[in-house]
């Protein structure tokens, strides 16, 4: 029964620390994504403003 506890709390910090990375690195992620759709969102009505044509959709599938 030993055994297994000390195995436990072996590992218990590596998951921790492991599950506190995953968190943070998805919320940077999405931070991200969301400031990238906010700023087309508004390049769009300011091209809009001034009577330009919609931009390219995005320079990497222009690419492709």
């Amino acid at each position: 029964m030993d055994y297994w506890v000390a195995a436990f709390w072996t590992i218990l910090p590596t998951l921790v620390v492991s599950a506190i990375f995953f968190f943070v690195l998805r919320s940077v992620i999405r931070a991200d994504r969301n400031e990238r759709r906010e700023y087309a969102r508004i390049d769009a009505e300011e091209r809009a403003k001034r009577g330009l044509p919609p931009a390219a959709s995005s320079p990497a599938s222009a690419d492709r």
